[in-house]
């Protein structure tokens, strides 16, 4: 196939592109600063759409500014909607263009769509707690589902928190966690939603590879944990204590508003994903952390 990525040169888009052109696959990337995109096997960037040239298959959507890095004044949460919204609607207006458009859209959004809701347990069809982060998702995956009419299949991933080597959440505890001074934030009971970054990528190329597949899907393995819970296995794999709890007031002092998806968090299991029989490569916290660690 020939595919098109948006937010290719991030964490999971440079693991993605790998994979796709190590299987053959031409992959394009959509990036402000072409030439800064590595270059590899299969793998050509582009700047601007009108850029690309002859039939693209597929179109995986990535691109989104970081979510969890600043408070969320009201000209961050502007700068987060642009950068998910407008971007998504200017992809569709491109496809609409195509004389050939692509079979299938994977568009972003996040487990954040669901707002918190203690221990509930959440599948897809969960009902989301409104909130700026489910209206941001909510119209993330409004804006890539106008593709429909357009005769383009369209799966919305709605991403956890993916761990995997040299980057993502997990390069961002690890310098505390490795002094023996990480633990978990408040009291720790909050759920935390992960996924292997090779159960990202993979899950990703199954809904491209599966044409019945279409609609929400939850990018999280089949076990949360509660913070406390990651914090006691990440020091343990790391042959680390993990007692220093960083308190809530904290977060919410630091981070505004945005705090809430590291404080309050969300219990989600990926039910569409195991009824269309994906099978996960790193389904437990441990051996996934060590894994990606590569200790035994």
């Amino acid at each position: 196939m020939r595919v098109l990525i948006t937010g290719g040169s991030g964490f999971i888009g440079q693991a993605l592109s790998a994979a796709l052109g190590a299987r053959g696959d031409d992959v394009i990337i959509l990036s402000r600063s072409p030439r800064a995109v590595p270059s590899g096997m299969n793998v050509q960037a582009v700047g601007a759409l009108h850029q690309i040239e002859g039939k693209i298959d597929a179109v995986i959507n990535l691109a989104g500014a970081p979510i969890v890095d600043k408070r969320w004044s009201d000209a961050r949460k502007q700068v987060l909607r642009d950068s998910r919204i407008q971007l998504t609607g200017t992809l569709v207006d491109w496809i609409r263009q195509q004389s050939q458009p692509p079979a299938v859209l994977v568009s972003g959004s996040a487990i954040g769509y669901y707002g918190s809701h203690a221990d509930e347990v959440l599948d897809e069809n969960a009902e989301p707690i409104p909130g700026f982060a489910h209206e941001l998702c909510r119209d993330w995956e409004q804006a890539a589902l106008e593709a429909q009419s357009l005769g383009v299949r369209v799966c919305l991933i709605r991403t956890g928190v993916v761990l995997g080597p040299g980057g993502g959440a997990l390069s961002k505890m690890l310098p505390a966690f490795r002094l023996g001074l990480g633990g978990p934030i408040g009291d720790g009971k909050q759920w935390m939603s992960w996924v292997h970054l090779d159960d990202e990528v993979g899950a990703i190329l199954y809904l491209l590879d599966n044409p019945s597949l279409h609609g929400p899907f939850n990018l999280t393995a089949p076990e949360p944990v509660t913070n406390e819970v990651f914090s006691r296995t990440l020091g343990r794999v790391l042959h680390r204590p993990a007692f220093m709890r960083v308190p809530a007031t904290i977060m919410k002092l630091m981070l505004g508003e945005a705090s809430e998806l590291l404080v309050e968090g969300q219990r989600v299991v990926p039910e569409n994903l195991h009824t269309a029989g994906y099978e996960f490569q790193q389904p437990r916290l441990e051996s996934a952390l060590r894994t990606i660690l590569d200790v035994k």
